[in-house]
């Protein structure tokens, strides 16, 4: 059940009446849940600044969170969500740290049983229960997308171009090669080969465990897309299982030059643009 006006106003004057004790209270409670992860000051801190955005969207007359009333409060909801999920506390952590605010409030309401004052309480409690979800929702949205920029990170940091000598570079890969992966491994090869003019890029696949019909179309689309930047590409690290296996599916390569070893295709390399390795 939503707030009334008159009920908004009555929790507003109580908050604002018992502001320290109330936020005092309700840092021990929410404190409880963390395990002393989190700083006592800093919890505090973090109480008062939400009981006066509480107060502050009461006493505009705020009967849900989702009111414009509660603009500051639901920015202060957001903020508490975002510096949680970044700190590896979990949502049920951080909405419980909101919920904790109901045992605070009863707490200040002190043996209060008069019919009026549990009707208020029981909207109060409905209003609290939509901040926390509010707040759950945002910690979700937030450790979405910590998760997909980390993901982003470990798709470059896995895609490494490697300079191996003027004019050839090489792409080691290992792990898996899905669709997302092999666009990074695109983009990363076309510029690295803009940035250095090299004329020659080695593939090499000995840390991909296997090699199927996906797998192969992946590295095709990059040879293709390296020789319009006008450089060829040769693979290795074709050991006994992935070719018994590129057989077995009927994959073509077509004139692309396949070697079992980085060594071999570096050898080919340098013979390719007459240069001859000094022992």
């Amino acid at each position: 059940m939503p707030l009334s006006p008159d009920e908004a106003s009555r929790f507003a004057v109580l908050l604002e009446s018992n502001a320290e004790s109330l936020a005092a209270r309700w840092s021990e409670l929410a404190g409880a849940g963390l395990r002393g992860r989190l700083s006592g000051a800093e919890l505090l801190r973090q109480t008062r600044d939400l009981r006066s955005a509480f107060q502050q969207a009461l006493a505009g007359g705020a009967s849900d969170v989702n009111d414009e009333a509660a603009a500051e409060l639901r920015a202060q909801l957001s903020e508490l969500s975002s510096h949680r999920a970044r700190q590896g506390f979990s949502a049920t952590e951080t909405a419980i740290s909101v919920f904790a605010l109901k045992e605070a409030t009863l707490h200040v309401l002190g043996d209060a049983e008069d019919a009026a004052t549990l009707r208020d309480y029981v909207a109060f409690s409905a209003f609290v229960d939509r901040a926390a979800l509010f707040t759950f929702d945002s910690y979700v949205r937030v450790r979405e997308a910590l998760i997909s920029d980390q993901a982003e990170q470990l798709l470059e940091l896995s895609t490494p171009v490697v300079k191996l000598w003027e004019g050839v570079v090489a792409v080691p890969l290992v792990g898996t090669l899905d669709s997302a992966r092999a666009q990074v491994v695109m983009e990363r090869l076309l510029q690295t080969l803009v940035d250095t003019g090299s004329p020659y890029a080695i593939i090499d696949i000995t840390g991909v465990p296997a090699v199927d019909t996906q797998v192969a179309q992946h590295i095709l689309k990059t040879v293709v897309a390296a020789r319009l930047m006008g450089a060829d590409c040769i693979i290795s690290g074709i050991r006994p299982q992935i070719a018994q296996t590129i057989v077995a599916l009927g994959i073509e390569f077509g004139d692309i030059a396949t070697k079992a070893s980085l060594a071999d295709a570096l050898r080919y390399v340098l013979g390719k643009t007459g240069k001859r390795p000094v022992r």
